[in-house]
Protein backbone atom coordinates (compact mmCIF):
# COMPACT_ATOMS: atom_id res chain seq x y z
CA UNK A 1 0.00 0.00 0.00
CA UNK A 2 1.37 3.35 -1.00
CA UNK A 3 2.23 5.67 1.99
CA UNK A 4 -0.23 8.36 2.75
CA UNK A 5 1.08 12.04 2.08
CA UNK A 6 2.28 13.81 5.38
CA UNK A 7 -1.01 15.80 5.16
CA UNK A 8 -4.34 13.94 4.40
CA UNK A 9 -6.20 17.15 3.13
CA UNK A 10 -3.39 17.72 0.52
CA UNK A 11 -2.90 16.59 -2.43
CA UNK A 12 0.64 16.90 -4.05
CA UNK A 13 1.34 16.78 -7.79
CA UNK A 14 3.91 17.04 -9.73
CA UNK A 15 4.17 17.00 -13.75
CA UNK A 16 6.23 14.86 -15.71
CA UNK A 17 7.87 15.62 -19.50
CA UNK A 18 9.97 13.79 -20.93
CA UNK A 19 11.54 13.46 -24.02
CA UNK A 20 10.03 10.08 -25.73
CA UNK A 21 12.30 10.12 -28.40
CA UNK A 22 15.04 8.69 -26.34
CA UNK A 23 14.92 5.37 -25.00
CA UNK A 24 16.76 6.07 -21.95
CA UNK A 25 14.43 8.90 -21.15
CA UNK A 26 11.94 6.75 -21.62
CA UNK A 27 12.95 4.57 -18.86
CA UNK A 28 13.93 7.04 -16.10
CA UNK A 29 10.77 8.93 -16.80
CA UNK A 30 8.71 5.51 -16.12
CA UNK A 31 11.13 4.66 -13.01
CA UNK A 32 10.34 8.60 -11.70
CA UNK A 33 6.45 8.42 -12.29
CA UNK A 34 6.62 4.63 -10.51
CA UNK A 35 8.30 6.31 -7.31
CA UNK A 36 6.93 9.12 -6.73
CA UNK A 37 3.34 7.35 -6.80
CA UNK A 38 4.83 4.78 -4.46
CA UNK A 39 5.38 8.09 -2.19
CA UNK A 40 1.42 9.42 -2.24
CA UNK A 41 2.47 12.08 -4.90
CA UNK A 42 0.10 12.15 -7.90
CA UNK A 43 2.05 12.48 -11.59
CA UNK A 44 0.08 14.08 -14.25
CA UNK A 45 1.89 13.59 -17.59
CA UNK A 46 0.59 14.70 -21.49
CA UNK A 47 -1.97 12.44 -22.80
CA UNK A 48 0.28 12.49 -25.97
CA UNK A 49 3.57 11.10 -23.97
CA UNK A 50 1.53 8.52 -22.45
CA UNK A 51 0.79 6.89 -25.28
CA UNK A 52 4.48 7.03 -26.38
CA UNK A 53 5.58 5.48 -23.15
CA UNK A 54 2.69 2.86 -22.65
CA UNK A 55 1.02 3.79 -19.48
CA UNK A 56 -2.15 2.99 -18.16
CA UNK A 57 -3.12 5.62 -15.38
CA UNK A 58 -4.64 2.84 -13.62
CA UNK A 59 -1.85 0.74 -12.90
CA UNK A 60 -0.70 3.62 -10.43
CA UNK A 61 -1.71 4.42 -7.49
CA UNK A 62 -2.56 7.11 -6.46
CA UNK A 63 -3.66 7.28 -10.10
CA UNK A 64 -1.40 8.62 -12.67
CA UNK A 65 -3.39 12.08 -14.52
CA UNK A 66 -3.60 12.57 -18.14
CA UNK A 67 -2.91 16.44 -19.39
CA UNK A 68 -4.66 16.95 -22.98
CA UNK A 69 -3.91 20.55 -23.41
CA UNK A 70 -0.32 21.73 -22.89
CA UNK A 71 -1.44 24.89 -21.72
CA UNK A 72 -3.18 24.14 -18.49
CA UNK A 73 -1.13 20.98 -18.24
CA UNK A 74 1.52 22.62 -14.80
CA UNK A 75 -2.47 24.13 -12.92
CA UNK A 76 -2.19 22.97 -9.53
CA UNK A 77 1.15 21.17 -9.58
CA UNK A 78 3.97 22.20 -7.44
CA UNK A 79 6.77 21.55 -9.93
CA UNK A 80 7.16 20.04 -13.03
CA UNK A 81 10.12 17.29 -13.11
CA UNK A 82 11.77 17.33 -16.93
CA UNK A 83 13.52 14.69 -18.24
CA UNK A 84 16.07 15.16 -21.15
CA UNK A 85 18.07 18.23 -22.15
CA UNK A 86 17.58 21.68 -22.61
CA UNK A 87 15.86 21.58 -25.68
CA UNK A 88 13.31 19.60 -23.59
CA UNK A 89 13.82 22.05 -20.39
CA UNK A 90 12.69 25.32 -22.70
CA UNK A 91 9.62 23.18 -24.23
CA UNK A 92 8.79 22.82 -20.37
CA UNK A 93 8.92 26.40 -19.72
CA UNK A 94 6.68 27.16 -22.18
CA UNK A 95 4.37 24.55 -21.03
CA UNK A 96 4.23 26.26 -17.76
CA UNK A 97 4.30 29.43 -18.73
CA UNK A 98 0.77 30.07 -17.75
CA UNK A 99 0.86 28.61 -14.01
CA UNK A 100 4.46 29.63 -13.38
CA UNK A 101 5.00 26.20 -12.55
CA UNK A 102 9.03 25.60 -11.46
CA UNK A 103 10.56 23.73 -13.63
CA UNK A 104 13.75 20.81 -12.55
CA UNK A 105 15.72 19.43 -14.79
CA UNK A 106 17.10 16.12 -15.12
CA UNK A 107 19.66 16.10 -17.97
CA UNK A 108 20.12 13.14 -20.29
CA UNK A 109 21.67 15.60 -23.21
CA UNK A 110 24.89 16.82 -23.63
CA UNK A 111 25.83 20.06 -21.73
CA UNK A 112 22.25 20.98 -19.89
CA UNK A 113 23.12 24.25 -18.24
CA UNK A 114 19.50 24.76 -17.48
CA UNK A 115 19.36 21.12 -15.60
CA UNK A 116 19.61 21.28 -12.11
CA UNK A 117 20.60 16.88 -12.06
CA UNK A 118 22.25 14.21 -14.07
CA UNK A 119 21.16 11.10 -14.64
CA UNK A 120 23.01 9.82 -12.14
CA UNK A 121 21.15 12.22 -9.53
CA UNK A 122 17.88 10.71 -10.56
CA UNK A 123 17.07 8.91 -6.85
CA UNK A 124 18.34 11.47 -4.73
CA UNK A 125 15.79 14.08 -6.82
CA UNK A 126 13.25 12.28 -6.09
CA UNK A 127 14.41 12.10 -2.42
CA UNK A 128 14.03 16.23 -2.66
CA UNK A 129 10.90 16.16 -3.99
CA UNK A 130 9.19 13.88 -1.87
CA UNK A 131 10.89 15.66 1.30
CA UNK A 132 10.73 19.23 0.00
CA UNK A 133 13.98 19.82 0.08
CA UNK A 134 14.54 22.30 -2.56
CA UNK A 135 13.61 25.96 -3.47
CA UNK A 136 13.11 27.83 -6.70
CA UNK A 137 14.65 30.86 -8.17
CA UNK A 138 13.54 33.28 -10.49
CA UNK A 139 15.22 33.84 -14.09
CA UNK A 140 14.79 37.04 -16.27
CA UNK A 141 12.76 36.18 -19.56
CA UNK A 142 12.34 38.02 -22.45
CA UNK A 143 9.05 39.64 -23.93
CA UNK A 144 9.35 39.39 -27.65
CA UNK A 145 6.87 41.20 -30.59
CA UNK A 146 6.90 41.83 -34.29
CA UNK A 147 6.16 45.13 -35.40
CA UNK A 148 4.76 45.48 -39.56
CA UNK A 149 3.40 49.02 -40.60
CA UNK A 150 2.91 50.04 -37.01
CA UNK A 151 0.68 47.29 -35.65
CA UNK A 152 2.31 44.26 -33.34
CA UNK A 153 1.52 41.14 -35.37
CA UNK A 154 3.17 38.26 -33.18
CA UNK A 155 4.48 38.43 -29.42
CA UNK A 156 5.99 35.84 -27.56
CA UNK A 157 8.52 34.93 -24.70
CA UNK A 158 12.23 33.49 -24.74
CA UNK A 159 13.95 32.28 -21.78
CA UNK A 160 17.53 31.96 -23.34
CA UNK A 161 17.34 34.09 -26.28
CA UNK A 162 15.60 35.84 -29.31
CA UNK A 163 17.91 36.07 -32.79
CA UNK A 164 16.99 37.92 -35.79
CA UNK A 165 18.39 35.60 -38.65
CA UNK A 166 18.58 35.87 -42.24
CA UNK A 167 16.37 33.39 -43.95
CA UNK A 168 18.83 32.70 -47.16
CA UNK A 169 21.98 31.42 -46.92
CA UNK A 170 23.72 33.41 -49.80
CA UNK A 171 21.80 37.28 -48.72
CA UNK A 172 23.38 39.04 -45.75
CA UNK A 173 20.48 40.58 -43.16
CA UNK A 174 20.62 44.69 -43.62
CA UNK A 175 19.21 45.84 -40.42
CA UNK A 176 19.48 48.66 -37.70
CA UNK A 177 19.78 48.31 -34.02
CA UNK A 178 17.88 50.54 -31.49
CA UNK A 179 18.24 50.66 -27.63
CA UNK A 180 16.04 52.61 -25.47
CA UNK A 181 14.64 54.41 -29.25
CA UNK A 182 17.45 55.75 -30.20
CA UNK A 183 19.55 54.43 -33.39
CA UNK A 184 22.56 52.82 -32.56
CA UNK A 185 24.02 51.47 -35.48
CA UNK A 186 23.45 50.02 -38.81
CA UNK A 187 24.69 46.70 -39.73
CA UNK A 188 25.25 44.01 -42.66
CA UNK A 189 24.93 40.66 -40.74
CA UNK A 190 23.95 36.92 -40.55
CA UNK A 191 21.99 38.54 -37.77
CA UNK A 192 21.33 39.20 -34.26
CA UNK A 193 21.15 37.50 -30.60
CA UNK A 194 18.97 39.19 -27.56
CA UNK A 195 19.46 36.98 -25.02
CA UNK A 196 19.65 37.02 -21.08
CA UNK A 197 21.78 36.09 -18.40
CA UNK A 198 20.19 32.17 -18.62
CA UNK A 199 21.21 32.27 -21.82
CA UNK A 200 24.43 33.79 -22.21
CA UNK A 201 25.84 30.40 -22.25
CA UNK A 202 23.37 29.44 -25.31
CA UNK A 203 23.59 30.81 -28.58
CA UNK A 204 25.01 34.16 -27.09
CA UNK A 205 28.17 31.70 -26.20
CA UNK A 206 28.23 30.53 -29.46
CA UNK A 207 28.20 34.06 -31.08
CA UNK A 208 31.03 35.45 -29.23
CA UNK A 209 29.03 37.04 -26.38
CA UNK A 210 29.75 37.30 -22.73
CA UNK A 211 28.87 34.72 -20.41
CA UNK A 212 26.41 36.89 -17.68
CA UNK A 213 25.96 34.93 -14.14
CA UNK A 214 22.16 34.36 -13.72
CA UNK A 215 22.07 36.74 -10.85
CA UNK A 216 22.74 39.77 -12.60
CA UNK A 217 19.27 41.69 -14.49
CA UNK A 218 20.51 42.73 -17.67
CA UNK A 219 20.09 42.07 -21.47
CA UNK A 220 22.49 41.29 -23.91
CA UNK A 221 22.77 42.50 -27.76
CA UNK A 222 25.39 40.39 -29.61
CA UNK A 223 25.74 40.62 -33.45
CA UNK A 224 26.62 37.20 -35.65
CA UNK A 225 29.12 37.78 -38.64
CA UNK A 226 28.36 41.82 -38.52
CA UNK A 227 29.92 43.41 -41.51
CA UNK A 228 30.87 47.15 -39.33
CA UNK A 229 33.28 49.05 -37.60
CA UNK A 230 31.54 48.77 -34.66
CA UNK A 231 29.90 45.26 -33.59
CA UNK A 232 30.39 44.52 -30.45
CA UNK A 233 28.44 42.22 -27.75
CA UNK A 234 26.46 44.98 -25.25
CA UNK A 235 25.23 43.98 -22.07
CA UNK A 236 22.38 47.03 -21.31
CA UNK A 237 19.84 47.74 -18.39
CA UNK A 238 17.46 44.92 -17.46
CA UNK A 239 14.51 47.85 -18.42
CA UNK A 240 15.86 48.74 -21.82
CA UNK A 241 14.37 48.16 -24.72
CA UNK A 242 16.24 46.65 -27.84
CA UNK A 243 14.95 46.62 -31.30
CA UNK A 244 15.92 45.28 -34.77
CA UNK A 245 14.17 46.96 -37.46
CA UNK A 246 15.17 45.31 -41.01
CA UNK A 247 15.90 47.67 -43.45
CA UNK A 248 12.88 48.08 -46.03
CA UNK A 249 14.59 48.18 -49.46
CA UNK A 250 16.72 45.07 -48.46
CA UNK A 251 16.80 42.45 -51.15
CA UNK A 252 17.14 39.60 -48.02
CA UNK A 253 14.54 37.91 -45.76
CA UNK A 254 15.00 37.71 -42.02
CA UNK A 255 13.55 35.03 -39.36
CA UNK A 256 12.66 35.32 -35.83
CA UNK A 257 13.55 32.38 -33.41
CA UNK A 258 12.91 32.30 -30.13
CA UNK A 259 14.52 29.55 -27.88
CA UNK A 260 15.01 27.72 -31.27
CA UNK A 261 11.61 26.53 -30.84
CA UNK A 262 9.00 29.03 -32.19
CA UNK A 263 10.00 31.00 -35.34
CA UNK A 264 8.04 34.01 -37.33
CA UNK A 265 8.98 34.74 -41.00
CA UNK A 266 10.44 38.72 -41.43
CA UNK A 267 9.57 40.67 -44.47
CA UNK A 268 11.57 44.02 -44.93
CA UNK A 269 10.56 46.84 -42.65
CA UNK A 270 9.50 44.52 -39.91
CA UNK A 271 10.77 45.59 -36.40
CA UNK A 272 11.41 43.60 -33.45
CA UNK A 273 11.46 44.47 -29.77
CA UNK A 274 12.77 42.78 -26.98
CA UNK A 275 12.15 43.63 -23.17
CA UNK A 276 12.07 42.00 -20.20
CA UNK A 277 9.46 39.95 -19.35
CA UNK A 278 6.45 40.24 -17.13
CA UNK A 279 6.04 36.88 -15.52
CA UNK A 280 10.09 35.05 -14.61
CA UNK A 281 10.61 31.91 -15.36
CA UNK A 282 11.13 29.77 -12.13
CA UNK A 283 14.23 26.62 -12.06
CA UNK A 284 14.25 24.20 -9.06
CA UNK A 285 17.45 24.21 -7.20
CA UNK A 286 18.67 21.47 -5.14
CA UNK A 287 21.84 22.61 -4.56
CA UNK A 288 23.63 26.07 -4.13
CA UNK A 289 26.71 25.54 -5.71
CA UNK A 290 28.24 28.45 -7.08
CA UNK A 291 27.91 29.48 -10.55
CA UNK A 292 31.32 28.98 -11.17
CA UNK A 293 31.48 25.64 -10.49
CA UNK A 294 28.78 25.02 -12.87
CA UNK A 295 30.60 26.76 -15.58
CA UNK A 296 33.89 24.40 -14.85
CA UNK A 297 31.80 21.36 -14.61
CA UNK A 298 29.75 21.69 -17.85
CA UNK A 299 31.83 23.34 -19.96
CA UNK A 300 35.01 21.28 -18.58
CA UNK A 301 37.42 24.02 -17.80
CA UNK A 302 40.94 23.25 -16.94
CA UNK A 303 41.58 25.21 -13.66
CA UNK A 304 45.07 23.76 -13.06
CA UNK A 305 46.41 26.14 -15.82
CA UNK A 306 48.38 25.33 -18.72
CA UNK A 307 51.87 26.92 -17.46
CA UNK A 308 51.93 24.73 -14.44
CA UNK A 309 54.54 21.95 -16.44
CA UNK A 310 56.40 24.81 -17.97
CA UNK A 311 57.42 26.40 -15.19
CA UNK A 312 58.97 22.82 -13.75
CA UNK A 313 60.69 22.33 -16.68
CA UNK A 314 64.33 22.36 -16.56
CA UNK A 315 66.49 25.32 -18.30
CA UNK A 316 70.23 24.76 -20.30
CA UNK A 317 72.29 27.87 -20.02
CA UNK A 318 75.71 27.34 -21.22
CA UNK A 319 76.11 24.40 -21.86
CA UNK A 320 74.41 23.18 -18.05
CA UNK A 321 70.89 22.22 -16.78
CA UNK A 322 69.28 24.57 -14.18
CA UNK A 323 66.22 23.29 -12.05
Amino acid sequence: MAPEPEDSAEVRRVLMLIHTGREEAREVGLACAKSLAVHGIVVRVLASEAADLGIDPAAYEPRLELAADEDDASRDCELALVIGGDGTILRAAEIVQPHRTPVLGVNLGHVGFLAEAEYDDVESTIEAIVQRRYSSEDRLALEVSVFEDGEKVFRTFAVNEASVEKASRERMLEVVVEIDGRPLSRWGCDGVVCATPTGSTAYNFSAGGPVVWPGVEALLLTPISAHALFARPMVVAPTSVLAVEVITRADGAGVLWCDGRRSYDLGPGARIEVTRGVEPVRLVRLHQAPFTDRLVRKFGLSVEGWRGAAERRPFRMNGGEHA
